[in-house]
């Protein structure tokens, strides 16, 4: 995943340049989508319903070396109960842990397009979401 929101694009120049401060969220959080529609203009619409059990997860990385980081820890998001999520073809991090809310800060697809039904869970091993900056 090494795609950069136009949100985290603007911020960042802003700072860089002298126009502006960023300031990181203090906590990070990986959602999950079932195309990408926009990721990087923001646009939200094809997260994961809000039902059937699905939540952000917050998501930590490892201090950056050689332009990326990887997610220190596994991220396991609860297993979908009363139906299915649909099959997650794209991941973003987020600034904000509501649903349908905030602003992608990196984006990208998954490896493998996975069906999520009823029962089963979704889990980013630690190391395995991995961010460059090139």
């Amino acid at each position: 995943m090494s795609a950069a929101s136009d949100y985290l694009e603007n911020e960042v120049l802003d700072h860089v340049l002298g126009n502006g401060v960023y300031t990181p969220a203090s906590t990070l959080y990986v959602g999950l989508w079932t195309a990408d529609d926009g990721l990087e203009s923001g646009t939200l619409t094809s997260e994961v319903p809000n039902a059937n059990g699905y939540a952000r997860q917050s998501i930590a990385f490892n201090t950056a070396s050689g332009g990326s980081s990887a997610n220190s820890a596994t991220v396991t998001f609860p297993a979908a109960s009363g139906g299915n999520w649909g099959t997650i073809t794209h991941v973003a991090v987020m600034d904000n842990a509501t649903h349908a809310a905030g602003n992608v800060i990196f984006h990208g697809s998954v490896t493998s397009a996975k069906q999520i039904d009823d029962g089963d869970t979704f889990q980013i091993s630690a190391g395995n979401l991995t961010i460059t900056l090139a």
